[in-house]
């Protein structure tokens, strides 16, 4: 049965809802460290998650805390919710966000957001290295436009998208477009033959391609009327321009599509929208009450 798996950064677990959200059960529970991007392998049976890790204090009322300490990882679980096992320990990169996999190469993709990376490992976790390093230190750390967050990768013709967000309500969110190889003797840290898609979008965070790698769609969690909403681009034959599918969101985050048509969007709030374009729905399915990061579809 497909369900969606939806990561909740308030209740600290990974829930399995039905796809008209009637029914919602905990499929993982203990993530304790702020988990936010997933990916399924429905060939090995295994779920994969990142996590920023431990915040480096508590937060604020109305504001995130900061997580530049370097502690964020990876894990993985069956289609079941067991065997947990964790692939990249705490240390290895500083703030896991939105994960994507090849799952035939055997490869996952994911943004380091205060590590300033775009970084890739084996599904065991070796051969961890970054693709594209967008600052270096802890004074451009602390440059948020820096920070990547959504990530996309067209396997066909190795290309890997990102999103760099920008400050929180500043509209300085871009899409970035990049070789999935770097070229060689070139280094991640002085990319030459990155393609920079759209700038000045409200907050940009997670990416879905779609249309056999035509289309980009992303949720941009930034300030309305443009800002809080899911978006749909063309990025073939070129980037074209930005159509709002959806708005109305509490910070939104994960998408997870169902077909090029339909769209399930989760926010910080608790909620899952669903969106059909061509039924014309538009519409909250479930309420979790907790606050949802990475959404994925499963066949559990």
């Amino acid at each position: 049965m497909t369900e969606l798996l939806a990561l909740d950064i308030a209740a600290r677990v990974m829930h399995a809802i039905s796809l008209d959200g009637t029914e919602i059960r905990t499929l993982v529970d203990g993530l304790d460290v702020v988990p936010d991007g997933i990916a399924v392998d429905h060939h090995r049976g295994h779920i994969y998650w990142t996590s920023m890790g431990a915040p480096d204090e508590a937060p604020a009322p109305g504001r995130e805390p900061p997580f530049f300490r370097r502690n964020g990882m990876i894990e993985r679980v069956d289609l079941d919710g067991g065997n947990r096992v964790t692939i990249v320990a705490p240390g290895a990169f500083t703030t896991g966000k939105q994960l994507t996999a090849d799952f035939q190469a055997g490869q996952l993709f994911w943004c380091d957001r205060e590590g300033m990376q775009v970084l890739t490992c084996d599904l065991d976790g070796g051969d961890l290295r970054a693709l594209v390093v967008t600052g270096e230190g802890p004074e451009d750390a602390q440059v948020v436009r820096n920070w990547p967050v959504g990530i996309a990768v067209d396997t066909d013709r190795r290309l890997l998208y990102w999103t760099q967000k920008g400050a929180a309500k500043a509209g300085d969110g871009r899409i970035f477009r990049a070789p999935l190889d770097l070229p060689p003797g070139m280094p991640a840290n002085a990319r030459t033959d990155i393609e920079l898609l759209w700038q000045d979008l409200p907050e940009p965070i997670d990416l879905e391609l779609r249309d056999d790698g035509d289309t980009l769609v992303w949720t941009d969690r930034g300030k309305e009327p443009t800002g809080n909403t899911l978006n749909r681009a063309p990025v073939r034959p070129e980037a074209g321009p930005v159509r709002i599918l959806s708005s109305g969101y509490r910070e939104a985050i994960g998408v997870a599509a169902v077909s090029e048509s339909r769209f399930y969007v989760g926010d910080l709030s608790g909620s899952i929208r669903l969106v059909d374009l061509d039924e014309g729905i538009d519409t909250v399915i479930a309420r979790t009450g907790g606050a949802l990061t990475g959404l994925a579809l499963a066949e559990l």
